[in-house]
């Protein structure tokens, strides 16, 4: 049963992931950069080490990632005035446009698992990813 299971699992992974690469086809930006600006662009303006943890990244992949993003003018990297070692990162006029697309490929997945499994089926699928993701983040 675990093999059927680690199948699906693995599956459904793949599938997402040519499916987050496929909208990200064409775009001036890569599928991870556009995770950072769907971060950004959900929390608002973050600190980079708040940001590298919720991406999962190391501060020094984040570093380089922004660095591309500021020289594309997606967002901008302002000093903490509390902490002058600091940044916070925030989305320009074009990283928020950016987002918005990016965010409305997500609602129109949503939307389309939504009208597959109905309203019901939905709601109890997405608790149970949301177990799920819960499960993943706790340290094995």
């Amino acid at each position: 049963m675990k093999n059927t299971y680690s199948s699906i699992l693995v599956e459904f992974f793949e599938q997402m992931n040519s499916w987050e690469h496929s909208i990200a086809e064409g775009r001036a930006i890569s599928l991870a950069q556009l995770h950072l600006l769907e971060v950004v662009g959900d929390h608002g303006s973050m600190r980079m080490k708040e940001l590298s943890e919720r991406l999962g990244v190391t501060t020094g992949t984040l570093t380089v990632m922004t660095h591309r993003l500021l020289a594309k003018g997606y967002v901008i990297k302002q000093k903490d005035p509390d902490d002058r070692r600091s940044f916070f990162i925030e989305l320009t006029e074009i990283g928020r446009e950016e987002y918005a697309y990016h965010h409305h490929m997500h609602e129109h997945l949503i939307d389309e698992i939504t009208k597959e499994l109905g309203e019901a089926e939905s709601k109890e699928f997405f608790r149970q990813l949301e177990q799920v993701k819960q499960v993943m983040e706790e340290p094995s």
